[in-house]
């Protein structure tokens, strides 16, 4: 996802996030105290389009499930059950359908991703502004909108083989990639995004590539400045980073193409999340004084933008906005940052998409890992409608088009992943 900006056409977007304090578009409680009032973002759960993604899903039933299940909890320990379980559940009963197993409970494409984030959003919405017999404080709320968030979203359910001897065969490579939720919901509300189906489609599956199997464990991130301030990217990959054989952020970026963005860099440049919330400032990172102004890519790039792996030309983005050294200017840089620059604008941008691929290039690094773990960002198509489904007031939610391009953006990605999979064991060999 990167911001919008003339240069990228109208719906081009990068994702970023980091360490940043909350803010007032969060729910704090109301002043009578008791629960937390509704975030901006789950208030629009309350519109006609979220409301049919999840009647013609069969998702409809998923948060006033959840909420009888707290109203049986007598307590946090149990609530804290409810929630896991729940939260585990939902993903996935998401990655179930997306993957053709079980009934479609509705007449929207499998493939869909907006389910899932319109059925969480419900569950945290029921969770928030709960209120039990029992006493709960704000520090135990928090910790069970935590799990719930990490539940649902995959990052608990990585289940990357050991060694590489797993039920496919010795052998066996393990790749870990992330997807987004939808974003910029206030232009179009209707909105899906492609990292999100592409994580999905592929979680613990299994891609034949030339170097051998590679098994596909995934995750998604909220588009919300807060959740990447209180270090969600790191908690969830660190544990996994040392164990990969390849890793690869993905979001949404420029129409009509795919970019392996080669340079990330240390800026967040302050267009407004999910939330409503803006962040203009230094990516906020733990040990700020070793904290780099950019960060490389480790992908095969040159074997990704020169395979054929579907029908959207795939681009080894080089280009980066700096400050030059002893400068005060922003300056574009097509072929990457120049010694000693100020971070302004990585390849994907200064949104989410570059901070997360800032973050888990640093994590990378900061691990060691920088010479022998393949690992950096891709950026999808923009996911379009098709043709005269293009106005968000009247427009439906889904069209053939609509269905066509998502599934072919997924199916390139996995092409691409399979690409860089065989690429980094030549590489290696």
């Amino acid at each position: 996802m990167r911001p919008i900006r003339v240069r990228i056409g109208v719906l081009g977007l990068a994702l970023v996030a980091g360490l940043a304090a909350p803010t007032a578009a969060t729910a704090a409680p109301e002043a009578g105290g008791g629960a937390p009032a509704p975030t901006v973002e789950e208030r629009r759960l309350d519109g006609e389009v979220p409301r049919e993604i999840l009647r013609r899903s069969g998702f409809a039933a998923v948060a006033p499930a959840f909420a009888r299940g707290l109203g049986r909890a007598d307590s946090y320990r149990e609530a804290r059950a409810v929630v896991a379980r729940e939260g585990a559940a939902l993903w996935r009963r998401a990655v179930d359908r997306v993957q053709g197993r079980g009934p479609a409970r509705g007449d929207l494409s499998r493939d869909d991703d907006r389910p899932l984030y319109w059925a969480r959003l419900g569950m945290t919405r029921e969770l928030r502004t709960w209120e039990p017999g029992f006493g709960l404080s704000e520090r135990q709320r928090a910790a069970l909108l935590t799990e719930l968030e990490r539940t649902s979203r995959g990052q608990t359910d990585l289940r990357l083989p050991r060694g590489h001897d797993d039920r496919h065969g010795k052998g066996v490579k393990r790749v870990l990639l992330t997807g987004f939720d939808p974003f910029t919901l206030d232009r179009d509300i209707r909105i899906s995004n492609p990292s999100g189906a592409v994580a999905l489609a592929l979680d613990g599956t299994v891609i034949d590539t030339a170097d051998g199997p590679a098994r596909v464990e995934t995750a998604v991130f909220p588009v919300r400045w807060a959740d990447f301030a209180e270090g969600t990217v790191e908690r969830a990959l660190r544990p996994y980073l040392p164990g990969v054989d390849l890793f690869t952020t993905v979001s949404q970026g420029r129409v009509g193409r795919f970019d392996v963005e080669r340079t990330n860099g240390a800026w967040r440049g302050g267009f407004p999340d999910n939330d409503n919330v803006s962040r203009t400032e230094t990516v906020p990172v733990a040990d700020p004084a070793s904290q780099p102004q950019w960060t490389t890519t480790t992908l095969p790039y040159a074997a990704i933008t020169t395979a054929d792996t579907g029908r959207f030309p795939v681009y080894d983005n080089t280009s980066v906005t700096e400050i030059p050294a002893g400068g005060d200017e922003p300056v574009v840089r097509p072929d990457g940052p120049t010694p000693g620059s100020t971070a302004r604008e990585g390849g994907g941008g200064n949104y989410l998409s570059n901070e997360i691929a800032y973050r888990a290039t640093l994590l990378r690094d900061r691990l060691g890992l920088h010479g022998t773990l393949p690992g950096g960002h891709v950026h999808t198509p923009v996911l379009q409608f098709g043709a005269g489904n293009t106005d968000p007031a009247t427009g439906a939610v889904t069209d053939p088009g609509f269905v066509r391009n998502r599934l072919d953006i997924v199916a390139q990605t996995r092409a691409i992943v399979g690409v860089a999979v065989s690429a980094a064991g030549a590489d290696r060999d």
